[in-house]
């Protein structure tokens, strides 16, 4: 019988990949908290995860011919800018330090705990197979 990974692994392969594009955006809001007009960007977490979950093989296939593939990063699409918690600086620049550090730290303990379920879900199909 072959082992569905979709059903053996849940929601949390999903959610890694999620956590990860959300981490690549916050570290880019972080980099660019000096950058005149740079405005702060966000994952659309709940959008990413539901278009992750409604698709099979987790990558959109669009394609002209039958030798392209459309490997667009799968959160890329729901990347947002953020609506600014405090008054414009002067320089256009949206970025809060301390909203994104703590968002960053969120999403960094979020992803590891996906791992941690990852991990178990792995180790209860290896000891279902080997019986240890």
């Amino acid at each position: 019988m072959a082992i569905n990974f979709d059903n053996a692994l849940g929601v949390h392969q999903y959610s890694l990949g999620v956590r990860a594009q959300r981490a690549e955006v916050l570290s880019s809001n972080i980099a660019n908290a000096n950058t005149p007009h740079y405005k702060a960007q966000d994952v659309n977490f709940d959008a990413a995860m539901q278009a992750a979950k409604s698709r099979q093989q987790g990558l959109s296939m669009t394609k002209t011919t039958d030798k392209h593939f459309d490997l667009a990063a799968l959160t890329q699409q729901h990347v947002q800018y953020r609506v600014p918690n405090q008054p414009d600086t002067g320089d256009g620049n949206t970025v809060d330090m301390q909203q994104e550090q703590s968002a960053f730290m969120q999403n960094t303990l979020e992803y590891q705990m996906s791992l941690g379920f990852l991990e178990g879900k792995f180790n209860g199909m290896r000891k279902a197979l080997t019986g240890n």
